[in-house]
């Protein structure tokens, strides 16, 4: 067996998981700030659903990471396959612990901003350095596929 393509499936699996533990927490929190809102007459903001789609894009990370472990380069090496498979499964948990964080953050920035009607942006920045925690592990993922 392959390991590069185990690793191939790893990261997007692992990754995706992560996605949708990130977008349950704050989707849920989401629901509840329009609920509020409906309750209290007021219009629910729909941007709210920035926060809840944001750990989404997670699974896309892991997606692009997993391709790069099917490139023939990679595949024509099995002898670094143990190498392939300990940055699939470190990138896959550092970008699913992102998405998770994301989602939590999401949520707090959901709840917020659906009780006041401000700070979006300012809870969106936070939410927006969650993400960058997957973008670096993403990145230096690939550099150390080269």
């Amino acid at each position: 067996m392959n390991l590069g393509l185990l690793s191939a499936g790893l990261v997007l699996g692992i990754s995706a998981v992560g996605s949708g533990l990130g977008i349950s927490i704050a989707g849920r929190a989401v629901i509840g700030a329009w609920k509020k809102c409906y309750l209290n007459n007021k219009p629910a903001p729909m941007t709210l659903i920035a926060f809840g789609g944001a750990p989404l894009t997670q699974t896309f990370y892991g997606f692009i990471l997993g391709l790069l472990f099917m490139k023939p380069a990679a595949l024509a090496h099995p002898e670094n396959g143990a190498l392939y498979l300990g940055i699939g499964i470190a990138s896959a948990f550092a970008i699913a612990g992102s998405a998770i964080a994301q989602g939590q953050a999401g949520a707090a920035g959901a709840d917020a901003t659906g009780e006041t009607g401000k700070g979006f942006v300012n809870y969106m920045m936070i939410v927006g350095i969650c993400e960058t925690v997957a973008i670096f592990a993403m990145v230096l993922s690939m550099i150390s596929l080269n």
